[in-house]
């Protein structure tokens, strides 16, 4: 007998079988599942994805919307280059990386191999200028200057350069009509980069890896508006990369067009006369540091007074921002960026901030004023003013005796508002103010003024100045004590004494501090635009507008136009006594007091100007140069680093500004047919039936053309009076203490910034 069953199996192999049977039909099981998940529930998804991989997409860029003037001339818009481009996909596929590729570029393009390479190699922390700061993934543009015989070179031997396109592009243009640059209002373009894609992704307007974007200026500002709606063609392809039809299209949007306020005739002449005025500074002796004038830097700011619009900003140094187009090389990056490039990059209307020097005496009056002194009473312009050791002194020891807050404005008289400022600060306690608030009328006033914090202009990077008052002056302390303890020295040189009382009480409101505040020198600091606010507020009785320079945004089929209207900010902290006072005190600057000799025989009784001058010391540096200056339409501020007084270095350039907008002739006549914006320009631009903007031609250069009309009056016999000389305007007071025609003299004693 055996035990074996008649199956032939073992009791332990039928276990293994029944073991085996049940793995089977469990995978068999899963496997049905998964089939069942993946082309049942989630079939149309996966449908969706795999159709995908058949279809390719081709991306149309949208057209940039121009930027233009007043008048609609355009500032910035699109012309059609032939650009050669470099895929470094496809270089990276050659075996040196396309190394070869390039080279043979660079021979048909008559550019250097090496800028060539380094157009092409991506941007990091470690590689300098050119680069490519965009998607690695989006061709890169060589040259948009390519001729149509390099063109065809490139495409008729496709073989020889693999990677390389030369396609006609629309690239943006930076016009300069009439000459006009307008370079940091403009702004530049540069391609979007792969963060900048992912943050924008979500958004209501996320980019495209084709998209450039704007990276200063109006350009940056208004991206969004101006940059438009790329379009996108979906086509269907085989295996073979063949197309088999048109799966679908989203059609191109082009970006809507900028109408600004400026006007580009008056931009001309803003930065024509800023320019000749720092050339003029720089054939001036300083007696004080025995050497030229620097005049390194400047900025003219035109505002209108009633709305805030700006209708001229120039910023010296400057550049061509075509440099920026089609990318940018290192010879012009170097001299944009590098030590001795001045930094032309900086708008400094509203990123280049100093001291004001005497302009801030508005301010000053008006707190004195809060406080308790009468406009029209009695105080003393002595030739110095001592306090302790320290003598303050006014300009060359110039001695009015009792006057008006009016008349300290006009001859602009230090010593008067250094005893206003001295007597509040020991009312409030001296450097132990009293329990509770000190009134702080001088610093409070600054603040209502606007001081101390950005216009809110629509440009970006806008700086806020300073308003050196009790709480910056323990932030700043809590910050830099450490540095003043480690450096200061009772008995060094100056710097290392100024470091040593900081240590000590850097953080305590010091005699000194309030007197020097009070005429705007020691840490307080403005910038242009700031005071063209002020300026223009005093004009139009009272109102602070928030600056503007976009003044509308127009689609590109011009049916859709939407108006950046005017906004209030505040208003000036006086009454309308004080206000009104003020300004025919500021009118007497121009008529009798420090900028006379630059406005005599100006027709006052028609187009009345006023102006306050300034000259701000600054630590280490020649005197900065302050005009404010402003009519019944505008208000005009100009400023220039190390070039001397204020109405010496830019009296003339701003007469100048002023006589081409209401047309004033060198013999004092008015001819409104050469004005060139005798009113400001209220209307917008007339929009064509087809969306394009009617624009004016600008011939020639404007500022030149006026200058060459004041020469032909001058020549014909009518003349204006020589500066310090003659009857001042068309009043028949003679000018009397002209203290920015002389050099301020430095005050023994007084703080200076280090700006």
């Amino acid at each position: 007998m055996t035990n074996i069953p008649e199956t032939g199996r073992t009791p332990r192999v039928q276990i293994r079988l029944v073991v085996i049977q049940i793995l089977v039909l469990s995978l068999l099981g899963t496997l049905g599942g998964r089939l069942w998940y993946l082309q049942i529930r989630e079939g149309a998804q996966y449908q969706k994805e795999a159709s995908g991989n058949h279809v390719q997409q081709v991306v149309q860029p949208a057209v940039r919307g121009s930027i233009l003037d007043a008048r609609g001339v355009p500032l910035a818009d699109n012309e059609t280059r032939l650009v050669v481009s470099a895929s470094r996909t496809d270089l990276l596929k050659q075996k040196d990386d396309g190394k070869a590729v390039l080279a043979k570029l660079a021979g048909v393009l008559g550019m250097d191999p090496q800028e060539v390479t380094q157009k092409v190699r991506l941007c990091d922390a470690r590689t300098p200028q050119p680069c490519w700061n965009g998607s690695p993934y989006q061709p890169i543009p060589i040259t948009d200057e390519a001729t149509a015989k390099q063109a065809l070179q490139i495409r008729e031997r496709a073989e020889d350069f693999p990677g390389i396109t030369a396609e006609p592009e629309a690239v943006r243009r930076y016009a300069a009509p009439g000459k006009s640059n307008t370079a940091q209002v403009l702004g530049y373009l540069s391609p979007v980069t792969d963060e900048e894609i992912q943050k924008a992704k979500n958004t209501s307007s996320p980019y495209l890896r084709s998209d450039m974007v704007g990276r200063s200026g109006l350009e940056r500002q208004y991206d969004a508006q101006l940059r438009g709606k790329a379009g996108v063609t979906r086509y269907e392809v085989d295996n073979l990369g063949r197309v088999i039809g048109k799966a679908k299209s989203d059609a191109a949007e082009p970006g809507s067009n900028l109408v600004t306020s400026i006007d580009a005739r008056v931009q001309r002449v803003a930065e024509y006369e800023l320019d000749k005025a720092m050339k003029a500074a720089r054939q001036q002796y300083d007696k004080i540091t025995g050497t030229n004038y620097k005049a390194d830097s400047g900025a003219v700011v035109v505002m209108e007074a009633k709305t805030g619009r700006v209708v001229a900003m120039a910023s010296a140094p400057t550049y061509d921002p075509n440099v920026w187009v089609g990318g940018i090389s290192a010879k012009d990056y170097k001299a944009l960026t590098g030590k001795n490039s001045d930094y032309p990059l900086l708008n400094r209307a509203i990123q280049g901030q100093s001291a004001p020097g005497s302009t801030f005496k508005v301010v000053s009056t008006a707190a004195a004023v809060e406080a308790g002194y009468d406009f029209n009473g009695n105080y003393p312009c002595t030739s110095s003013y001592s306090v302790g050791g320290q003598v303050f002194k006014n300009f060359e020891g110039e001695n009015f005796g009792p006057i008006s807050l009016g008349r300290a404005l006009e001859v602009s008289c230090d010593t008067v508002f250094y005893g206003l400022a001295d007597n509040e600060w020991k009312k409030d306690g001296g450097i132990n103010p009293k329990k509770g608030q000190p009134k702080d009328y001088f610093f409070k006033a600054a603040h209502q003024f606007g001081l101390g914090q950005e216009t809110g202009l629509d440009l970006p990077n806008e700086v806020t100045g300073r308003v050196p008052d009790r709480a910056w002056k323990q932030r700043y302390w809590e910050a830099n004590k450490d540095a003043w303890c480690r450096t200061g020295k009772k008995n060094g040189s100056y710097v290392e004494k100024i470091a040593y009382e900081n240590c000590l009480e850097g953080n305590k409101m010091r005699e000194g501090d309030a007197i020097n505040y009070s005429i705007g020198q020691g840490d307080t600091l403005v910038t242009p635009i700031q005071e063209a606010v002020i300026y223009g507020a005093i004009s139009n009785g009272g109102t602070m507008y928030t600056p503007t320079i976009g003044k509308a945004v127009v689609s590109a089929d011009g049916k859709q136009v939407t108006e950046i209207k005017p906004k209030v900010r505040g208003r000036l902290p006086v009454t309308k006594a004080t206000r009104d006072m003020m300004d025919q005190a500021l009118a007497g600057v121009a008529t009798r007091g420090t900028a006379a000799w630059k406005f005599a025989g100006w027709p006052q009784d028609k187009i009345p100007l006023h102006a306050k001058t300034g000259t701000a010391e600054v630590y280490g540096k020649q005197t900065t140069s302050w005009l404010a200056t402003y009519s019944k339409d505008y208000s005009v501020i100009m400023t220039i680093s190390q070039a001397g007084t204020g109405s010496g270095a830019s009296g003339e350039a701003v007469r100048n500004i002023y006589s081409a907008l209401y047309g004033v002739q060198a013999n004092g006549s008015v001819d409104n047919k050469r004005a060139l914006l005798p009113t400001p320009q209220k209307s917008l631009p007339k929009i064509q039936a087809d969306g394009t903007i009617a624009a004016p031609k600008i011939s020639g250069d404007p500022a030149k053309d006026q200058e060459a009309i004041a020469k032909q009056v001058a020549e014909q016999g009518g003349t204006t009076a020589p500066d310090g000389q003659g009857t001042a305007a068309t009043t028949n007071t003679p000018p009397t203490g002209n203290r920015d025609t002389r050099r301020r003299q430095r005050r023994r004693g007084s703080r200076r910034t280090t700006a």
